[in-house]
C-alpha cells in the first residue's frame, strides 16, 4: 500500500511515477510505503519515503524544474533494496526491529 502524504505538484507527480513502479513489484502485500513532503516557501520542498515506518529515501526539489521521475526510480531501487531486507527478515524468522 502507498499512501501519499505530499501536497505540492512536484510531490504529486513523485507519488504517481513511484506508486506506478511499485504496483508492478511482486511480494508487496503488508508493507506500507509513505510518501511525506515538507514544503519551504522560499526554498523549495523536501520529499522523504518511508516503508513500514522506516525513512528509506529522502531528496529536495527546488522550486524550478527537476526530474521528478529519475528521483522516483532512485526512490523505487533503494525500495526494491529494501523490500528484499524485509523479506528476507520474513523467512529467517526475525523481527524487523531487530535490524
Amino acid at each position: 500500500m502507498v499512501l501519499d502524504r505530499s501536497i505540492s505538484r512536484f510531490g504529486k507527480d513523485f507519488t504517481f511515477y513511484y506508486a506506478g513502479y511499485w504496483r508492478d513489484m511482486p511480494s508487496t502485500e503488508g508493507v506500507t510505503v509513505v510518501i511525506y513532503e515538507q514544503v519551504y516557501p522560499q526554498s523549495g520542498t523536501l520529499l522523504w519515503v518511508e516503508m513500514n515506518q522506516k525513512r528509506i529515501y529522502q531528496t529536495y526539489f527546488g522550486r524550478r524544474y527537476n526530474d521528478v521521475k529519475q528521483m522516483a526510480e532512485q526512490a523505487v531501487l533503494l525500495s526494491i533494496n529494501e523490500l528484499a531486507n524485509i523479506q528476507a527478515s520474513k523467512m529467517l524468522g526475525e523481527s524487523v526491529d531487530d535490524q
